[in-house]
């Protein structure tokens, strides 16, 4: 087992993983830009290392930076959390070439996963289901193009193989409109990603957002922890997340795990991973792997009873999977609120010092977040400040357990999402199970 990690990561998701290496026995190093020093894992942590000054570009993503961190501090290993350099393949390369693990799957998977044309031919060789396209780049000759979309039929989506969080996406609804929106979105992918190349698929018109979290060795054994539903979700960012995904039939579901686990086997797959689908009409298409742990975890970690990072941790370290899929036994469901900085109106940013913070509690709720009284909550990253999960042994039992965690919630001296959540958690289309992806912003009015 690893003697010493280094996480590379800030806020909830690093504190959540120095907790799960202290359990482990395993001493831990905390980064941390300038604004960052008074974050809860750097106080706790065994070591810590100023890595550089704000915002972000200067500290979380200088990979020489951790790479030095890493050296001076005797870390034998990075564990990357997610966003940053979570998917970065480079760092997972660097980090490897100077003789330390990175706590996921190797570089070239890293990159196969991440391109988007790469990723759907491998899971079609495995015999996951993919949406209907262009079964790769799309070709320059553009009656060639005017033929896959008619084949595809429209709508039809335009992404960018290199794309991610919602960028490089262009609907195009008609033939006429085609090859210009082709052109517009290759210009965008150069300019966000450094990479033109682009593909087409059949445009689902009302799809939910459903995932399946699996965990793979990378000798030849791999296990899912089931699925979750993640389609509240506003500007292709998560809101709300449940577990299991609800009124999806046995049979489908079943079919789409095994798929998943045959596919992570086949790659060479190591560490935690999700795959991530589109599910409409009893159907799953594949749309991404992200080959990491997720913001969103902590929900199969409830139904399931398995520590998801510490699992991730050990089968990085060479060790074989510690459970077998009989030894996964699902139970109850799971609910996750994402707790944001944002004024619940506008949903711009709203960083500030948090006068008084109170985590709620009781039976079957949990709390991921770095926030205590006096914290001051920077502009330089991410919004997200808190994560509030409720567990029960039915769904709404867990959905009542929710709506009584955020009603004790305090986050007193800035403006948070708590507000949205507390509808979100009451709204009747929600309660009854299975709303798609474009529900939230239609509720909102965007």
């Amino acid at each position: 087992m690893f003697e010493k990690i280094l996480i590379a990561n800030r806020g909830e998701i690093a504190l959540r993983v120095l907790r799960a290496c202290k359990e482990m026995g395993i001493r831990t190093v905390a980064v941390h830009s300038q604004i960052d020093r008074d974050l809860k894992h750097v106080r706790l942590a065994d070591e810590s290392v100023c890595i550089g000054p704000n915002p972000s570009p200067q500290s979380y993503l200088n990979i020489p930076a951790l790479i030095a961190a890493m050296e001076i501090t005797d870390a034998v290993a990075v564990h990357p959390g997610y966003g940053f350099l979570a998917e970065n393949a480079d760092f997972a390369e660097q980090v490897q070439k100077s003789g330390f693990t990175f706590i996921g799957p190797d570089a070239d998977v890293i990159r196969l996963m991440g391109d988007k044309v790469s990723a759907i031919a491998a899971m079609k060789k495995a015999g996951v289901p993919t949406v209907p396209g262009s079964d790769g780049p799309l070709p320059e000759n553009g009656e060639r193009c005017l033929e896959i979309g008619r084949k595809v039929g429209y709508p039809v989506i335009i992404k960018a193989a290199a794309g991610g969080g919602g960028r490089g996406m262009r609907v195009v609804n008609t033939e006429a409109a085609l090859l210009n929106s082709i052109q517009v979105t290759k210009a965008e992918a150069r300019a966000a990603f450094g990479d033109d190349t682009v593909y087409m698929e059949k445009f689902l018109q009302n799809p939910r957002h459903v995932e399946i979290q699996v965990m793979s060795d990378g000798q030849g054994s791999a296990v899912h922890f089931g699925d979750r539903d993640c389609s509240l979700q506003r500007r292709h960012q998560k809101v709300l997340e449940e577990a299991p995904a609800p009124g999806i039939p046995d049979d489908a579901r079943r079919e789409c795990q095994e798929a998943c686990v045959r596919a992570c086997i086949e790659i060479g797959y190591r560490g935690a991973g999700t795959f991530e689908f589109l599910y409409e009409d009893g159907r799953f298409y594949f749309i991404e792997m992200n080959t990491r742990i997720q913001v969103e975890h902590p929900v199969t970690e409830m139904i399931s009873g398995f520590d998801l990072i510490k699992e991730q941790i050990r089968v990085c370290a060479g060790h074989k999977l510690s459970v077998t899929q009989e030894d996964i036994k699902f139970r109850g469901h799971s609910f996750e609120c994402r707790i944001n900085a944002e004024d619940p109106n506008t949903f711009l940013p709203c960083p500030g010092r948090v006068t008084n913070f109170h985590a709620p509690g009781g039976l079957g709720v949990r709390v991921d977040s770095h926030l205590y009284s006096g914290y001051l909550v920077p502009p330089n990253y991410d919004s997200m400040i808190a994560k509030v999960i409720t567990h029960a042994d039915t769904r709404e039992e867990a959905l009542a357990r929710m709506r009584v965690a955020l009603s004790e919630l305090v986050i007193d001296g800035i403006k948070t999402n708590i507000p949205l959540q507390e509808e979100l958690v009451r709204d009747s289309a929600f309660m009854e199970g299975g709303v798609n992806i474009h529900y939230l912003e239609k509720k909102l009015g965007l």
